[in-house]
């Protein structure tokens, strides 16, 4: 997988989770979910990498963040839902 996307329902969420993982030194990006992963027309998403994935998870269960679907980006540019 290239990177990983945390799906949220909401900027704010989404901004929630941004400084819970930067405030714990995990780099994320925050930006808007990719059409084919929403059924809603705003959706926003944090992106990080590989090796932070268990870690951002944890951080966000933890600190109570709500957040929908995680995804795997695929190097050919597909998503694969991840059971989380």
């Amino acid at each position: 997988m290239k990177n990983y996307l945390f799906t949220f329902r909401s900027v704010t969420y989404a901004q929630k989770g941004e400084r819970v993982l930067k405030r714990s030194g995990i780099d994320c990006i925050l930006r808007r979910t990719p059409k084919m992963l929403t059924d809603r027309q705003c959706g926003y998403c944090l992106q990080i990498r590989p090796g932070d994935l268990a870690r951002a998870l944890e951080l966000l269960q933890s600190s109570q963040v709500q957040f929908g679907k995680v995804y795997g980006m695929a190097y050919e540019g597909g998503f694969e839902e991840l059971a989380v």
